[in-house]
């Protein structure tokens, strides 16, 4: 009779360690789904606060199709000084 006691004891906790596993599992989800969320909306910022400024200093930017924004900026990088302007700018990460 003890043998079954302890069977069926055994069988409820790992039950139960399973079903915490399940919760743990399904918390780690939703965590790293608002993460997700969370740089997903940082980067639209982003992009959207470049954008603007783009089209504040090019205001022909708007009318533009992407490629040509991208070849825009593409040959505005090739002009002299361009590659010594752009070291002098703080890497990404860094704080002004």
């Amino acid at each position: 009779m003890n043998e079954k006691i302890t069977a069926h004891s055994s069988k409820e906790e790992r039950e139960k360690v399973l079903k915490e596993i399940r919760q743990l599992e399904n918390r780690k989800k939703i965590l790293e789904n608002k993460q997700r969320n969370e740089e997903r909306r940082v980067r639209t910022r982003r992009l959207i606060e470049r954008g603007a400024v783009l089209e504040g200093i090019f205001p022909l930017a708007p009318d533009l199709p992407g490629v040509e924004v991208k070849a825009f900026l593409i040959a505005l990088s090739h002009l002299p000084g361009a590659a010594e302007l752009a070291a002098k700018l703080p890497k990404s990460g860094d704080k002004p």
